[in-house]
């Protein structure tokens, strides 16, 4: 029988950086730093341990659905830690004749070739920003919040896989299809 090497991100202690305090109260795990307050829960099966300069993850078991859960919950937490002293950013572009987005108070509106524009409210804990109309930056502290908003901005308008117009991550290279013209041309130029 093949064993499996499972990774070792589980097993690392989590540096606990100046000026963040972390409340453990059972399976809460609370981080609070200058940006604010994220809270991992903890599964069963799953321990931490709190010291002064670290954060150490203790599985119950060796069972193949512990270890798994081990890497993933430590760097939930090192996500938490990391979120209330630096956050996490995304940025986004938007590519398109006439495509354009702006700030009205917390809501983003977007102008994305539709007959209408699309008016986007900032959930709570992040923020958004629009620079030069066409790069829309996301902030917030809690990294799966952060994503989940890219995504849904993103899914507004994808990108055209003809012409590539669309809402895009900044530098995402697109794959193009060659389209009709393309496809003319090509046994003619055999």
């Amino acid at each position: 029988m093949q064993k499996f090497k499972m990774s070792k991100i589980g097993e690392k202690p989590i540096v606990i950086p100046e000026g963040v305090k972390i409340n453990l109260e059972g399976k809460t795990l609370k981080a609070s730093g200058v940006l604010g307050e994220n809270v991992v829960f903890l599964p069963t099966g799953i321990e931490a341990m709190v010291g002064e300069k670290e954060i150490k993850l203790k599985r119950a078991s060796d069972d193949k659905n512990f270890k798994a859960l081990h890497g993933t919950y430590a760097r939930l937490v090192q996500n938490a830690v990391n979120g209330v002293v630096k956050g996490f950013e995304k940025v986004l572009e938007i590519v398109g004749t006439g495509y354009r987005g702006q700030m009205e108070g917390n809501t983003l509106v977007l102008s994305l070739g539709y007959s209408h524009q699309i008016k986007f409210p900032a959930p709570e804990g992040i923020k958004l920003s629009v620079e030069e109309s066409s790069r829309i930056k996301i902030f917030g502290i809690d990294k799966e919040q952060v994503g989940t908003v890219t995504h849904n901005i993103k899914a507004l308008r994808k990108p055209d896989p003809y012409k590539g117009k669309g809402i895009r991550y900044l530098g995402e290279k697109l794959r193009l299809k060659p389209g009709k013209a393309a496809a003319k041309a090509g046994p003619a130029a055999k």
